[in-house]
């Protein structure tokens, strides 16, 4: 018997038989001997628990409040805790608190300092509310996938048709059936969408190869593959993108699925990339759900809010969306499309590519090669009875005239330009060469964004000297010590770096009266930030330093992502 058995029937709680007949195994449990004490009704959980913790003396905690996400991982191997039904709940220095059932399974302890080096602080919990903890985690990638869909992983490939010159030999179709490069793709995978990663980089170089996944706009090692397996692990990627795989000399783009389940998908965007000692992909993944999030999880302010919601309520007109590459543009489109997605109303998007796929919207894929560009999209549209349009990119003069033809003659058309702030994005479009009256009678709004870090909840308050705060930009009358800026400390949420997520930065300039005459008058974009301003306008920067009052983001992720 046990510790716990035989402390039961010494102090007369358990029969002894009873105490012999629950220790025999059960299979599949690991915590035999409490399992079937509560299943035969002897004592409840929390008895056990109590128990437990009053005869060998070590705290009793509730874990019914805690996330999953939110715990350590990898600090004790998914073997034993499976094995031991034992789970990681903090790791400080060299000790490691653990959530245990039967605190007197010294050979548990004894397992769990082996593995990881560090000393053990056991705590004792509710069995049931263990398991399900535990159940919750997800740690391993096939744990991690049958918890996200309690089925098999399944890669739905969007792309139809494999390409004609496919040109596979024997040699190249034991590389994408090999298991084991089959597996590690699919943990990478997983591992990525847990984390909350943006991007996956596999990274071929001369002596190693790496992956690294992009989060909260880092990118961090995550693997280092044998070198030998770069050709494997790419012409899988390829196969299950629809690449052609014998087609290792100029870059291709793909697309592949992942089903997690019935109501669950994620998309993943592939590009690969020759190199000099091999193929570097790169997976976007992309999450239809984003789109689903609200335009209230953005980060837009109250007066931003108001001032894009009335701009796409209006019958006809041109808003536009700058940032650089990666800023959350497609994001805020998108959110905007879904608030405006209703059955009375016809929507056609142009993209290259699409990267979320919404029900209820038409959406193109340009195609240069097949002669199907944004201007032509855009003049195929203009024939489908379209009430709202939305242009990937505006890069040329000809698509930027037929987007502004479409804003005047009644469709509300969104689009994004690739400038540094809202006023330079009007001075763009007339260096492609678009008459000002044309930019003064269609542009309704124009929002220009970044993405900042937001601060993980360990964050702490930090003392800045008022001289860097005014520099930063803050105005005198802000520093009344009613608030103190935070900045970052590291746990095991945000495995060390101070971050967990990401908050936008937004200028939202609606288009006045004023801004309009400054249009037509060939005004440079230093009037329209100075009419701006006296709009009540705020610029990205006075926007950011909003989001350091309110304790969401540092000074230094503002001063990092912003404009001065």
């Amino acid at each position: 018997m046990s510790g716990l058995a035989r402390a039961l029937v010494q102090q007369g709680k358990l029969g002894e038989d009873a105490a012999v007949e629950c220790s025999k195994p059960a299979p599949g449990k690991a915590n035999a001997f409490v399992s079937n004490l509560i299943e035969n009704k002897h004592m409840t959980s929390l008895e056990v628990a109590r128990f437990s913790a009053e005869t060998f003396g070590y705290p009793l905690l509730d874990v019914s409040a805690l996330d999953a996400a939110n715990l350590p991982k990898d600090v004790v191997d998914r073997k034993l805790v499976n094995k031991h039904e034992v789970l990681a709940l903090s790791k400080r220095g060299n000790r490691i608190t653990v959530a245990m059932a039967d605190p007197t399974n010294i050979r548990a302890l004894d397992e769990i300092r082996f593995q990881t080096g560090q000393s053990v602080d056991p705590v004792v919990v509710e069995l049931p509310r263990l398991v399900e903890l535990i159940h919750a985690q997800g740690e391993s990638a096939s744990d991690s996938l049958r918890e996200l869909t309690g089925e098999d992983f399944d890669m739905d490939l969007l792309s139809q048709e494999t390409p004609a010159d496919q040109g596979e030999d024997d040699g190249a179709q034991a590389e994408v059936d090999d298991a084991p490069v089959v597996r590690f793709i699919q943990k990478m995978l997983v591992d990525a969408i847990n984390e909350g990663a943006s991007d996956i980089h596999f990274e071929p170089y001369e002596k190693y190869y790496r992956i690294r996944f992009r989060t909260d706009g880092v990118l961090r090692e995550i693997a280092q593959p044998p070198l030998i397996l770069r050709e494997k692990i790419a012409a899988r990627i390829k196969v299950i993108s629809r690449l052609d795989i014998s087609e290792k000399r100029v870059p291709q783009d793909g697309r592949m699925k992942l089903v997690l389940s019935k109501n669950k998908a994620i998309d993943f965007r592939v590009s690969t990339l020759p190199t000099l000692h091999g193929e570097k992909i790169v997976m976007r993944i992309l999450d239809p759900s984003s789109a689903m999030l609200g335009i209230d999880a953005l980060g837009y302010e109250p007066e931003q809010k108001e001032a894009l919601l009335a701009a796409i309520e209006r019958p006809y007109g041109m808003i536009l969306v700058t940032g650089p590459t990666g800023s959350g543009k497609t994001v805020s489109l998108y959110t905007c499309l879904n608030l405006l997605n209703k059955a009375g109303v016809n929507i056609s998007t142009a993209e290259d590519p699409a990267e979320i796929n919404l029900p209820g919207i038409n959406q193109v894929n340009v195609n240069d090669k097949a002669g199907l560009t944004f201007a032509a999209a855009l003049k195929s549209f203009l024939r489908q009875d379209p009430d709202i349009i939305m242009v990937g990119e505006i890069r040329d003069l000809e698509t930027s005239e037929i987007s502004i033809k479409a804003a005047q003659t009644g469709h509300l058309v969104l689009s994004t330009l690739h400038t540094n702030d809202a006023p330079t994005t009007l001075e763009r479009l007339r260096n492609m060469g678009v008459a000002p009256f044309n930019i003064a009678s269609s542009v309704i709004l124009i929002t220009a964004q970044r993405l900042a870090r937001r601060l993980c909840s360990c964050k702490k308050p930090m003392d800045v000297p008022e001289q860097v705060l005014l520099d930063a930009g803050f105005r005198p009358e802000d520093l009344d010590g009613s608030w103190q800026p935070f900045g970052p400390i590291g746990c095991d949420r945000c495995k060390g770096s101070g971050y967990k997520g990401r908050v936008g930065i937004y200028q939202v300039m609606p288009i006045s009266e004023p801004m309009t005459e400054i249009i037509m008058n060939n005004g440079n974009s230093l009037d329209l930030g100075a009419q701006a301003q006296k709009d009540g306008v705020k610029d990205l920067r006075q926007s950011g330093l909003l989001k350091v009052k309110q304790g969401v983001t540092s000074l230094a992720e503002v001063l990092a992502t912003t404009n001065d």
